[in-house]
């Protein structure tokens, strides 16, 4: 049976069919993102679609939710590097050959503290 192209098929779209309908392909810029966004990234992602659904939308429909999460992710793994630099200044890790769980010890509490930090001043703002 031959039709018309529609502007979409004119401007490059393309369907694929599904039972007896035929549905657009269409992917947002933002979920090829997806791939690089990291842990925070997607955490920021799951407090505005429950805290702020005002600004998830506008992100999502502005198509800057994918930049917006990346560069989220990517300020949160900076500062976790810096803050896990000063917390080894101020609080200095044992000597893992002498004391392994002491050295676990002291490694867990400041990833503990680090992501405290990252959560409250990036992610859940």
């Amino acid at each position: 049976m031959n039709r018309e192209k529609s502007l979409f098929e004119q401007m490059g779209g393309t369907y694929r069919q599904v039972g007896d309908y035929l549905i657009p392909n269409i992917v947002l810029k933002s979920e090829t993102q997806t791939e690089q966004i990291g842990k925070y990234g997607f955490l920021r992602r799951s407090y505005l679609k429950e805290h702020c659904r005002a600004r998830y939308q506008s992100l999502l429909l502005q198509e800057k939710l994918g930049e917006h999460l990346l560069e989220v992710d990517r300020i949160a793994r900076e500062r976790e590097e810096v803050i896990l630099k000063l917390l080894e200044v101020s609080d200095l890790l044992p000597d893992k050959a002498a004391g392994q769980m002491a050295w676990v010890q002291v490694t867990n509490r400041h990833k503990a503290i680090d992501e405290e930090i990252i959560l409250t001043e990036l992610i859940y703002v």
